[in-house]
């Protein structure tokens, strides 16, 4: 974990309570509102033993000026990113066929954090990202993570193409990237066995040596007039259609 920060908003405080409490230090709420999300709030502090301040709400905008806070904040620290070391034992803990995501150099925190809800809800053993040129784990990215910063592994490595590289000759995973000049859709791919998703950056795309890593390109079919999505928008389609073949190949 890393120095405590503020994070404000009903949803932002509950997800953080439920699902990372180990790091949440202490809780401000609107002492004037009863209403149920305000009483989940008061009962997941007071059951968790930490220190609850039932406050007015100008002691709330003072502790968090210019905030929308909608009546409750929270004191957590930012989970830490993990280290390349810690790669090769999660991939030995998946209980299944792992999925991994790399991010090659996506710098907006709202993008990040969205990436990481999209991983969590797909089930990604891990989300690895380059340490430079790229967002880390800051407040913005867990509130928009929505508790998926604590509970997809963030890994941040020195050298991508190198953990790449690593990840097809020791862990025998496919590296598949896209990119809009690619033959290959997405729907036409294989993504059943062991895959690592690669997109990248906002606007520019993957460099060209994360690209020329990659085991194969693919691109998002677009019927309309934008040539592109949103990274965190492709993410999200991409990481369930590679869970839609899995299941349909774990069926047959």
């Amino acid at each position: 974990m890393t120095d405590p920060q503020i994070i404000a908003g009903m949803h932002s405080v509950r997800t953080a309570l439920k699902h990372g409490a180990d790091g949440v230090s202490q809780v401000w709420v609107e002492a004037k509102r009863r209403d149920k999300k305000i009483r989940e709030i008061v009962a997941l502090a007071k059951s968790a033993g930490m220190v609850l301040h039932q406050v007015d709400r100008d002691e709330l905008d003072r502790i968090a000026p210019g905030v929308n806070h909608q009546g409750a904040l929270a004191q957590v620290a930012v989970p830490a990113a993990l280290a390349e070391r810690d790669l090769e034992q999660l991939l030995q803990q998946a209980e299944t066929t792992p999925l991994l995501l790399i991010l090659d150099g996506v710098q907006d925190p709202h993008n990040l954090g969205a990436c990481l809800r999209s991983a969590d809800a797909a089930g990604v053993v891990a989300v690895i990202a380059p340490k430079d040129r790229s967002v880390g784990l800051t407040p913005t990215v867990c509130k928009v993570a929505s508790g998926a910063a604590e509970t997809v592994p963030f890994i941040q490595v020195t050298n991508l193409v190198r953990t790449i590289r690593w990840l097809q000759s020791e862990a025998r995973v496919w590296v598949v990237g896209t990119a809009g000049e690619a033959e290959t859709t997405l729907y036409d791919a294989d993504l059943a066995g062991p895959p690592a998703l690669v997109m990248g950056a906002e606007e520019k795309g993957m460099r060209r040596l994360t690209r020329e890593a990659c085991d194969l390109l693919v691109k998002l079919p677009m019927s309309g007039s934008v040539e592109s999505l949103n990274v965190s928008v492709a993410t999200g389609i991409c990481l369930f259609e590679a869970n839609r073949q899995r299941t349909a190949t774990t069926k047959k």
